[in-house]
């Protein structure tokens, strides 16, 4: 008997997570993790406040303090949890897709792919463009109603544009973590099947080997 699609595309999920829990066994997904992590994180917190921060910037003393602080704040320190809680949750997000995509990227390459494949993994770099697009505008402080698209909007609208801000980012930061959701399903099955084959083959090498 067929499983309905539902549970067929929640057992995705399933296998998508257990692909990426394995990707933390190679070296070069956690570095690129690590990396995505810690960048975009620092980012969305220099971001937060639109582009009041850089302006505060006028001296290399001063840029290192703010990025330092932007650094910290992404581990909670100094930060109500409201505002903490999205920011570390995307970068966490950013950070999975960002290494997925190296890894697959990376042993693709050394398989020797044909163009189809080389194709998938462009797509799949365009996405995670698009996603972080999305996630640099709707990053913010959700406690004092800040984000990118505030000085945007401000530009274009007077206070009454300014009230549909909140909503407006909110929104987009939505829509940005469902598009990353989902293509984390995408390349985490892909992992997966990556990964548990490579291991077949591995062990059928040493097999042919030892006979």
């Amino acid at each position: 008997m067929k499983k309905p699609n539902i549970a067929k595309w929640l057992d995705g999920f399933l296998l998508a997570g257990r692909g990426i829990l394995m990707a933390f066994s190679k070296m070069r997904f956690v570095i690129a993790f690590i990396i995505a992590f810690l960048f975009f994180g620092t980012m969305m917190n220099l971001l937060s406040g639109g582009f009041s921060k850089f302006g505060l910037m006028d001296s290399f003393g001063m840029a290192m303090r703010i990025i330092w602080d932007s650094f910290i704040r992404i581990f909670g320190v100094n930060q109500p949890i409201l505002d903490w809680l999205p920011i570390f949750l995307i970068s966490v997000l950013q950070g999975l897709l960002i290494g997925l995509i190296v890894l697959l990227w990376h042993k693709k390459r050394e398989s020797a792919v044909n163009a189809d494949e080389g194709g998938s993994n462009a797509a799949n770099v365009e996405k995670a463009g698009i996603i972080t697009g999305l996630i640099a505008l709707g990053a913010g402080c959700p406690t004092c109603g800040t984000t990118l698209l505030t000085p945007l909007l401000g530009a274009l609208f007077s206070t009454g544009g300014l009230a549909a801000t909140g909503a407006i980012s909110t929104i987009i930061t939505i829509v940005a973590i469902v598009i990353a959701i989902l293509s984390l399903k995408k390349l985490g099955e892909e992992t997966y099947v990556m990964i548990i084959d490579e291991k077949y083959r591995k062990e059928k090498h040493e097999g042919g080997k030892n006979r």
